[in-house]
């Protein structure tokens, strides 16, 4: 059974429906016995990759700033929970560029890890919650996209998400108590080994 996840917060609004429904899933973990630590992507000040190269030698990254608290939390993570709305097909700045700053990950990957192995991740599971405006057929496509590749930069596998169209307004998502409890047992079927994979 899982014992650490880390939520990630990825909505530039404080309390929005993506906030909301990653609060029900990190209940929903820790209910099944996970501890769980969160990061917010708004509280951080994060800079985008330079492109530097600084960590193909080393697989660390060379700039400082809050990154330094964020990388040995994806360490220390067995499931990871992404969550946010979709800005323009794809994922807010904010937690942008938290994901292109996992280049320092995927430079230690390629430097410790034989590449017939890369297909076997061995540091976890990531799951990706979002939440859209629109009913859009291929709404999710581009965060899913980003997601599973952020994952694999960790060494993660990506176990899938949950996706909620039509909602909008700043709370909406509390008005429907049937997909905060799909978020709540996601969040413990991650746990207990049952979702994703």
């Amino acid at each position: 059974m899982v014992k650490r996840v880390l939520g990630i917060y990825g909505s530039p609004r404080k309390g929005g429906n993506s906030d909301l429904l990653l609060d029900k899933a990190l209940e929903g973990a820790a209910g099944a016995g996970a501890e769980v630590r969160r990061i917010y992507a708004r509280q951080l000040a994060v800079c985008g990759c330079l492109e530097c190269g600084g960590c193909d030698e080393s697989g660390e990254c060379v700039v400082r700033d809050d990154m330094d608290q964020v990388y040995p939390l994806f360490d220390w993570a067995e499931v990871i929970f992404l969550a946010g709305p979709i800005f323009f097909y794809s994922l807010p700045a904010q937690v942008k560029a938290i994901i292109d700053r996992a280049q320092a990950h995927w430079s230690r990957r390629l430097l410790n890890k034989p590449k017939a192995e890369w297909s076997n991740h061995g540091s976890g599971i990531g799951f990706l919650l979002a939440v859209g405006a629109t009913r859009g057929k291929n709404l999710f496509d581009g965060a899913e996209l980003t997601a599973r590749y952020f994952f694999d930069a960790l060494d993660m596998g990506y176990g899938g998400g949950l996706f909620f169209r039509q909602v909008e307004k700043k709370g909406d998502i509390a008005a429907k108590p049937e997909e905060q409890a799909r978020a709540l047992e996601f969040g413990r079927q991650a746990v207990e080994g049952r979702a994703g994979g």
